[in-house]
């Protein structure tokens, strides 16, 4: 008997960690994704011939679908089985990334990317649910989760400097295809080396009236908060949405109360641990955001630097991100836990924003724009591995998938909010300027975006601020005591524990 239940983790180990690099790679094309697009834009437009009126709906047919069909594909990798959900997510991806590359409208565009977003939708919250349950002895998956938040956090800078290269050096068309080349590798990577683990019980039926209630909710948040970026919030579509989503929420709450088989279980988001990680996902990326999008605006058209150059200067973020994410997982989050890791990452994050705000129209890199990018990769490499290994920590293996799909969902709707936000508010704070250094010459315009930037940077160390407070209220203390004797004894694994209150980090065990 114990040469039986010896020889098996002995199988798993050996492929493990090249589970872990499939995984990376579907994280990082989906992630990428967000970004690498909005560099080709420009090109893409002047091939294509489309008004700039039209050009955010490649964007925002990508997050509508990506967004609303989340808590779906999570659920549909723990109902059909997550190897195949995997492999059928990679493939879907890269087939409607080559349909987006050989675009030769508009139109055929918009609906390359939705189709995206879709396949995106199942493989996102899948690959992280492999990555849960095969990662279980509690130093690996510090180990694992930390390489996985570090993709999650970097992987929009990544696509900046890969969309740039690839516009600038090839076509724009280049962004959608590198897709099928990571996709082609993936899929053969996930033949050989993700485990396809074997249900225990009864299959479970998928809820359909909760599938419809919370997709039908979340697509109106999100498109609520992108009308909102193109035609303010003194427009009738940006609250009549808003208001849907909440009264679509609320319902889909009260349906899952019920349910036989419900989407979501609410034990797995009313766990204080797990509700304060998927909090501080949504909060973090709303303020990355603000990162993003108008550091490269700055970047770009205050300073006049190139798509290559622009995405060059994120790569030192990305180098503390990754380092970040590495001594906190591996050292720091198994000896504080989130309760002290998460806020001091905020804080850092708030630190970064507020640096950002004394930028202007002459300011040089390495004195003035690196060091707050430094600072912000560090804590955004503090917030986002700890948060998402605590966010999937303890849940029960039927339900990894939609639990995973949560933190996609939080960091998907919090990048929502960040730019609708921060963009409207940027947009007015121009305004003003503009009105108040009267005539608008070129260099009055110049000044006007500057201050614009600096205010979506204040609000985006708001952002990083309440996140601070919230996290540091909301996480549970450290727990010191051993696992339970119960738990010791039947060699349950943390994701196969159930949700309850009592969750928290796994103390250091010896190897097993």
């Amino acid at each position: 008997m114990s040469q039986t239940s010896s020889a098996a983790p002995v199988a798993v180990s050996s492929r493990r960690w090249w589970t872990l690099t499939v995984v990376a790679l579907a994280q990082l094309m989906v992630v990428l994704d967000s970004t690498v697009v909005n560099i080709a834009l420009p090109a893409a437009q002047a091939d294509l011939q489309f008004s700039n009126g039209d050009r955010q709906w490649i964007v925002t047919a990508y997050s509508l679908a990506f967004g609303s069909l989340l808590l779906l594909g999570g659920r549909l990798s723990d109902l059909i089985g997550r190897k195949r959900t995997f492999i059928i997510g990679l493939i879907g991806f890269a087939a409607a990334s080559a349909l987006g590359g050989a675009a030769d409208s508009f139109g055929m565009l918009v609906f390359a990317r939705a189709l995206q977003g879709a396949f995106g939708a199942l493989l996102a919250p899948t690959a992280l649910a492999v990555l849960t349950t095969t990662f279980t002895i509690p130093k690996e998956r510090s180990r694992a989760f930390g390489i996985f938040g570090a993709i999650a956090g970097a992987g929009g800078a990544i696509g900046l400097l890969l969309g740039g290269f690839l516009t600038e050096q090839f076509d724009w068309r280049w962004n959608l295809y590198i897709n099928v080349v990571i996709a082609i590798i993936a899929v053969a990577g996930a033949v050989v080396f993700v485990v396809n683990a074997k249900r225990e019980g009864p299959r479970p039926k998928l809820d359909i009236p909760g599938t419809v209630l919370v997709s039908a909710a979340l697509f109106s948040l999100v498109y609520g908060f992108s009308n909102a970026e193109t035609d303010g919030w003194d427009s009738p579509l940006t609250w009549g949405f808003l208001a849907a989503a909440a009264v679509l929420l609320v319902a889909f709450v009260l349906w899952q109360r019920r349910a036989a088989h419900p989407l979501l279980p609410l034990a797995i988001i009313l766990d204080r641990n797990r509700g304060a990680a998927y909090s501080s996902v949504l909060i973090a990326g709303a303020g990355m955001f603000g990162i993003f999008l108008f550091v490269t605006y700055y970047l770009q058209a205050s300073l006049g630097y190139s798509p290559i150059q622009t995405g060059l200067s994120f790569l030192p973020m990305i180098l503390m991100l990754v380092l970040a994410a590495q001594l906190g997982n591996n050292i720091f989050l198994p000896r504080f836990g989130p309760k002290v890791l998460v806020p001091i990452g905020m804080l850092l994050g708030m630190t970064g924003m507020i640096y950002l705000t004394h930028l202007n129209t002459s300011s040089g890199y390495a004195a003035d724009i690196l060091p707050p990018l430094m600072i912000l990769g560090f804590g955004m490499g503090t917030i986002m591995p700890a948060s998402i290994q605590t966010a999937t920590l303890g849940v029960d293996r039927r339900f990894a998938g939609v639990a995973s799909a949560m933190v996609n969902t939080s960091q998907q709707v919090g990048g929502s909010i960040g730019t609708a936000l921060l963009n409207t508010l940027a947009a007015s704070a121009a305004t003003s300027y503009v009105a108040s250094h009267a005539p608008a010459t070129a260099a009055v315009a110049a000044d006007a975006a500057v201050a614009s930037y600096a205010t979506a940077y204040w609000w985006g160390a708001g952002f990083f601020a309440f996140g601070a407070v919230l996290s540091a209220l909301l996480f549970r203390r450290k727990q010191v005591a051993a696992p339970s004797a119960g738990a010791a004894a039947s060699g349950a694994a943390p994701s196969d524990a159930k949700p309850s209150a009592s969750d928290d980090l796994p103390e250091p065990v010896a190897a097993h």
